[in-house]
């Protein structure tokens, strides 16, 4: 139903954005990867996916087409809905989701939280074969300086209790992450996060 959305960016989580455009504001739920290639921007253009459900209706933007391509793949897998979808592509990059379809990875693919082993393996096996359909472009991936970001701490572990992750046990991966590596990104530190939650 809709293609895409450009307007002023208003407001800007790891996991959703606020979007204005015709003097409205659009709730529109995002992935990482999506989030690091719009967070330092005034004005953005996303790709949608709209689903309409009983109790809701829900946008999901994304900065590449690639990524968006990804996401509906996904979801058409029995069994994969809207928020696993964003999860997995929160987890992995667009490239690296392609690469781990691509090369049947079904145990990287398992990492991802909520995601079983048999779920990851009917991924592969339903979508091994439409990589290819799939621009195989990279998306663009905005390389962040490697600057320590004094906020960096609260900012992943709140996106992670957004997605779901109790607040004790994301805070306790979130210090062993940032204990090893101080200059993480917001965005470096939620997926490391979700490797190991």
């Amino acid at each position: 139903m809709y293609e895409y959305i450009s307007g002023a960016l208003v407001e800007i989580a790891p996991a959703y954005a606020i979007i204005e455009t015709g003097g409205v504001g659009y709730f529109i739920n995002i992935s990482l990867s999506t989030f690091s290639e719009i967070e330092k921007l005034e004005k953005v253009k996303l790709f949608l996916h709209h689903i309409v459900r009983e109790d809701a209706e829900l946008l999901y933007g994304f900065s590449s087409k690639m990524e968006r391509d990804l996401f509906r793949l996904l979801i058409s897998v029995s069994g994969v809905g809207g928020n696993t979808a964003r999860m997995i592509l929160s987890t992995y990059s667009p490239t690296e989701l392609r690469n781990i379809i691509a090369t049947g990875n079904a145990t990287l693919l398992k990492n991802v939280k909520g995601l079983g082993l048999k779920t990851a393996q009917k991924i592969i096996v339903d979508l091994s074969g439409k990589m290819l359909d799939i621009s195989s472009h990279n998306a663009c991936e905005n390389i962040l300086a490697a600057a320590q970001h004094p906020q960096a701490f609260d900012e992943a572990l709140a996106a992670l209790v957004m997605l779901g992750f109790t607040k004790a046990a994301s805070e306790k991966v979130l210090q062993k992450i940032f204990k090893a590596d101080t200059s993480l990104s917001v965005e470096e530190a939620i997926r490391s996060a979700l490797k190991q939650l």
